[in-house]
């Protein structure tokens, strides 16, 4: 029992994407549909995105809850470029790098300062909000077809947007468990204070994860206007939520120190798209998405705080008193 218990806690995300596949499957047939299936993937790849770049901030014990702001603020100068003329590469680099000067500025209050993460990033989500609103003065920006041709592109049949997701994915997977600094980044999550007395740049570690959930954000916003072809006011506005959501389904913990990338982040990610496509299917009420949406987050942290009481339990049964 204890063993079933433990699979069951380990792969939580995957007996909830399966359970959620066959219902609405059942449900609705064409749910199974290849161009349906075809279609979820495609579009969980900005959430995708953004679940991997959040994953690296949770492992440190951290948390941003600015990325759905920067997944607005990187669109806009990216919009006003490809407005303007220019290449959709260029408006790349400027999204890339507005994400990586706001995720910068992050890092510097937490890591400098000393000022609690969500602290930090739940008064950053609201200036990056408001500034991009102030410089679209809430108007929607319209954008030309040689953005949306990146966002429909295809190689060799496949999706780009696709691609870049698992290319995110792959390299994110391989940094976190095939390199120092991946196993710099759980230490830091175990025992933030232990690894610094083991001689550990702590504070660069922090700094370098919180830009690199920035920069995902920032990736995520480009390519959501490469898709829809438009930047609204309302872009990004609660993702944060759909995003931490994913990461800790995918089983990264809210307290640091565990999860990864493939499958955690990534599976996470496609079952949150998995539901709310599910939902369209079957023609649910709209204005039950976000009570829909809360109950996953619910079940996530609920489950992540299940884990914790495991790990807990099982450290203390390891303990012995002196002389036993």
């Amino acid at each position: 029992m204890t063993r079933l218990k433990d699979l069951l806690l380990q792969h939580t995300s995957m007996v909830l994407f399966g359970v959620v596949f066959v219902v609405f499957g059942l449900l609705a047939p064409r749910f199974l549909a290849l161009e349906n299936l075809m279609n979820i993937l495609v579009q969980s790849s900005v959430l995708v995105v953004g679940a991997v770049g959040m994953t690296f901030v949770l492992l440190t014990a951290g948390i941003d809850l600015s990325v759905g702001s920067i997944m607005f603020l990187a669109a806009v100068p990216a919009g006003h470029l490809v407005q303007a003329g220019h290449s959709p590469w260029l408006a790349l680099l400027a999204a890339l790098g507005v994400a990586l000067i706001f995720g910068a500025v992050n890092a510097f209050v937490v890591v400098r300062l000393k000022v609690m993460p969500f602290v930090v990033t739940l008064a950053t989500l609201y200036i990056g909000r408001g500034l991009g609103l102030y410089i679209t003065q809430t108007r929607a920006m319209n954008l030309p077809e040689s953005i949306l041709a990146v966002g429909s592109a295809t190689v060799l049949g496949v999706p780009l947007v696709l691609l870049v997701a698992a290319f995110v994915a792959f390299a994110a997977h391989y940094t976190l468990a095939r390199t120092p600094f991946g196993r710099q980044v759980y230490a830091v999550g175990q025992d933030g204070e232990g690894a610094r007395k083991a001689g550990l740049p702590v504070d660069r570690i922090r700094f370098i994860t919180m830009t690199v959930c920035a920069v995902s954000a920032g990736l995520a916003g480009f390519l959501t206007i490469a898709r829809v072809g438009v930047v609204s006011p309302s872009m990004g506005n609660q993702r944060e939520l759909a995003i931490i959501a994913a990461a800790v389904l995918g089983g990264t913990s809210l307290f640091g120190g565990r999860g990864q990338v493939f499958p955690g982040a990534v599976l996470g990610a496609i079952l949150i798209q998995t539901v709310e496509t599910g939902l369209v299917i079957l023609n649910v009420d709209p204005y039950l998405y976000p009570f829909i949406t809360a109950t996953i987050i619910f079940v996530a942290v609920a489950i992540d705080s299940v884990r914790n009481l495991e790990v807990a339990k099982r450290a203390l049964r390891k303990i012995r008193p002196l002389g036993v």
